[in-house]
């Protein structure tokens, strides 16, 4: 596969009929939920799922997305998105890149970036990162001089 970056987290996806819009492709609102699903699959992998996110009162929200459509998806396309964690503060906010290729043709169907902020689940206000998400989330982001995950 020809990704943007190296060393991705990669989550394999088909086009279900239930994605389809009247135009007859995927529609735009279901490429959004796959941006979530794989960053919650990588996150998962990295350790901190919902039950972690709850025990210690915090998670990461989404603060912005930024989504270039490239090209359409179709019903029963096999997909894969790939993510990225690409920097963060290590206090309140942190970048993911996103990659959705259909790998039969190669066409790069999608780039997307997502701003997440750490936020404490009871209030639901910005809260610095625990250090549980520091070492979480640090091995997955590139540094200079280390080779990216």
């Amino acid at each position: 596969m020809n990704w943007d970056l190296p060393s991705p987290f990669t989550l394999d996806l088909r086009v279900a009929a239930d994605d389809i819009d009247g135009l007859g492709h995927a529609n735009n609102a279901v490429y959004v939920t796959w941006l979530e699903r794989c960053a919650w699959q990588h996150s998962r992998y990295l350790g901190l799922d919902l039950v972690e996110y709850r025990r210690l009162d915090r998670a990461m929200a989404v603060l912005r997305h930024e989504i270039d459509y490239l090209a359409s998806a179709y019903e029963s396309d096999e997909l894969t998105m790939a993510t990225w964690i690409v920097d963060w503060d290590q206090r309140l906010k942190m970048n993911r890149r996103f990659q959705l290729v259909r790998p039969r043709d190669g066409v790069t169907l999608l780039r997307a970036q997502t701003t997440f902020v750490c936020i404490e689940l009871s209030s639901g206000r910005p809260k610095r990162m625990p250090a549980e998400f520091i070492d979480g989330y640090g091995p997955a982001i590139p540094t200079p001089g280390r080779p990216e995950n």
